[in-house]
C-alpha cells in the first residue's frame, strides 16, 4: 500500500491559507533574496510528507495562472527531498515527448530513481493556444497522440539513436545521451471509452475513478470494483497489466460530521465566499470516498479499497503540517505493512 499527495500548487489546492496568500504578490516583482512564497509552501509541505513517509508527490500543469511551472518546481523540490517520488503531470499538446524525455531522465538522474509522469490529454483549448499548443478536440485524435507521445518516450529512453513515424509525431535519428536511473513510470486518469484504451495500450497505472452518482462509500467501492475490472480485461487483451491508483479527500475526527465541519471550517478561513461553493463541489465526489470520519474508520475503508486492487491512494486533503502528521501518525504507520 503506497501514499501520495498533491503538491500544493493553487489551483489542486483547498482550503490552504498559505497556497492562497502565496499568490497574493505572483502580479508583482520580489524584494532581492526572496524566494517565491508558492516555492516556500511547496518546499515546507513537501519536506514534512516526504520525512512522514509519503510515496509521491504528484506536480499537477496549470500555464494559465499564476502557478510555478510544474517541472521547474518539481525538479526544485526533488533536489531537497530524500525519498518522495516526483510524478509531473504533462500535456502532449503543449510539449514534444523529445523535450520531455531528456527532462524527465534529468530528473529521475537528479533524484535517483524518483521521477514519474502524469500524461494528462487537456481540455483547457485557450490555455492551450495561449502557450503555444493545441487541443485535440476529439477523443480519438487526442488519445491517438497521447499513445504516440509515450511511445516516443518509451524509445527515447530505451533506443539511441531513436525514429518514429507517427500521424502526430516523427523522429528521426534522435539521440538521447542521457538515459534515466531507472524505470519510469506512466500515470494516467482518462475516463473516456477511447481513454480507457489509451489506458489499457500505454500506461502502467491508472487513476480509477467512480460514478460520481455514487453516494456513499458502498457505492464508490462497487463503481471502483466495476472500473478495475473493466480494466484489467482491456488490458488483459493486450497482454499488460494495470496497476492502480485512487483520490480520496481525507480528513479525520471523532465522527464523520466533525471531520467534515473542519474541512468546512477551513475553507471558510481560506476563501473567498465565491470561491468557497467551487470548492465543495470539485471535491464532493472525494469525499464521499468514506475516508472522512474516525481514524479508525478510515483505514477500515482503505484496507476495502487495498482488497479490490488500489494499491496507491493519492490523498486529497487541506495540506498543513498538522494534516500530514495526522495522516502520517493515523494512516502511514498503521498500514504501512498492509
Amino acid at each position: 500500500m503506497l501514499f501520495g499527495l498533491y503538491a500544493p500548487v493553487p489551483h489542486v489546492t483547498v482550503g490552504s491559507d498559505l497556497v492562497r496568500r502565496s499568490i497574493e504578490g505572483a502580479l508583482g516583482g520580489l524584494p532581492d533574496g526572496q524566494v517565491d512564497a508558492q516555492m516556500q509552501v511547496a518546499r515546507d509541505v513537501l519536506l514534512l510528507a516526504d520525512e512522514a513517509g509519503f510515496d509521491i508527490a504528484l506536480f499537477a500543469e496549470r500555464h494559465r495562472g499564476p502557478d510555478l511551472e510544474a517541472w521547474i518546481l518539481a525538479a526544485a523540490i526533488a533536489s531537497q527531498t530524500k525519498r518522495i517520488k516526483i510524478m509531473t503531470a504533462v500535456h502532449p499538446g503543449l510539449w514534444h515527448p523529445t523535450l520531455i524525455s531528456k527532462m524527465a531522465a534529468s530528473l529521475d538522474r537528479v533524484a535517483p530513481g524518483r521521477s514519474s509522469i502524469n500524461i494528462v490529454t487537456g481540455w483547457n483549448e485557450v490555455e492551450a493556444r495561449m502557450f503555444g499548443g493545441d487541443v485535440l478536440l476529439g477523443d480519438d485524435q487526442r488519445y491517438d497522440r497521447a499513445e504516440e507521445f509515450v511511445s516516443v518516450l518509451r524509445g527515447m529512453w530505451e533506443n539511441t539513436p531513436f525514429s518514429f513515424d507517427g500521424a502526430h509525431y516523427r523522429v528521426d535519428g534522435s539521440e538521447l545521451l542521457l538515459k534515466p536511473a531507472s524505470a519510469i513510470e506512466i500515470f494516467a486518469a482518462s475516463r473516456s471509452e477511447r481513454g480507457l484504451d489509451m489506458v489499457a495500450r500505454t500506461a502502467d497505472w491508472w487513476f480509477v475513478g467512480h460514478d460520481p452518482r455514487a453516494g456513499d462509500a458502498r457505492e464508490v467501492t462497487e463503481s471502483l470494483r466495476r472500473a478495475i475490472s473493466d480494466m484489467n480485461a482491456r488490458a488483459a487483451r493486450y497482454g499488460r497489466r494495470i496497476r492502480y491508483a485512487f483520490n480520496p479527500f481525507v480528513a479525520m475526527g471523532h465522527d464523520p460530521a466533525a471531520a467534515r465541519a473542519h474541512v468546512e471550517q477551513l475553507l471558510l478561513s481560506a476563501s473567498a465566499d465565491a470561491d468557497r461553493a467551487k470548492m465543495l463541489d470539485y471535491i464532493g465526489p472525494a469525499m464521499n470516498a468514506g475516508c472522512i470520519g474516525a481514524p479508525e474508520r478510515v483505514r477500515e475503508q482503505l484496507l476495502a479499497y487495498r482488497a479490490i486492487g488500489i494499491e496507491l491512494f493519492l490523498f486529497k486533503f487541506v495540506p498543513t503540517a498538522e494534516e500530514i502528521h495526522m495522516i502520517r501518525d493515523e494512516i502511514i504507520k498503521p498500514l504501512r505493512t498492509a
